[in-house]
């Protein structure tokens, strides 16, 4: 199972702490980190991506950075996120560069053409966003994954208590911000990148 953790949005309040909770998730052998700082200067999110990617990274997480592509490539990080309304993610298509992207419709799979995954939310309530969109359920995970061979991480109000229902629906691993807040093991079981 694939786990994504995407970053909380306070690297700007507090670096050191933000850099040793990625750091502990990073040792663990989380298999993705999406770096999403919207408060970040573009100058600033290249420096703490490279930051980052400096980490030991023993079992060799792959670093994405949220929405810019252009920071991504700049930085040398492994891939980009695309939210849903962002460019198509085949125009970034190049050898050893992750594309994943945001859909919160499983009938608009043709959108992730060209991504590496797919990040499907909320399939529950968020557990971090007060105003969010309905949760689909994880029976969206099941109609999407039967409209594309992509991998699928469900993304929106994940725990452990609930993974097991996202990958019994088709999922290929988890993403989230809360089910991630705390120290590594409390998520689920890793598997290597595939």
């Amino acid at each position: 199972m694939l786990r994504c953790l995407i970053t909380d949005g306070s690297a700007a309040k507090n670096r050191a702490e933000w850099t040793s909770h990625l750091a502990a998730w990073i040792a663990e052998g989380v298999e993705l980190v999406q770096i999403r700082e919207p408060e970040l200067t573009p100058r600033q999110l290249a420096e703490i991506a490279r930051a980052v990617l400096r980490l030991s990274n023993p079992h060799g997480t792959k670093i994405l950075i949220n929405d810019r592509a252009d920071v991504a490539i700049a930085c040398g990080a492994h891939g980009v996120h695309l939210k849903d309304a962002s460019v198509a993610p085949e125009l970034f298509a190049r050898p050893g560069f992750l594309v994943s992207v945001a859909l919160h419709d499983p009938a608009q799979a043709d959108h992730a053409k060209g991504a590496d995954f797919i990040i499907l939310a909320p399939v529950f309530a968020p557990l971090s966003k007060k105003k969010a969109r309905p949760a689909l359920g994880p029976e969206a995970i099941t109609t999407l994954s039967r409209a594309t061979s992509i991998p699928i991480l469900a993304l929106g109000g994940i725990t452990p208590a609930n993974t097991r229902l996202c990958i019994e629906a088709g999922a290929a691993g988890i993403a989230g911000i809360s089910c991630f807040s705390g120290l590594p093991g409390g998520c689920a079981p890793s598997s290597p990148l595939p």
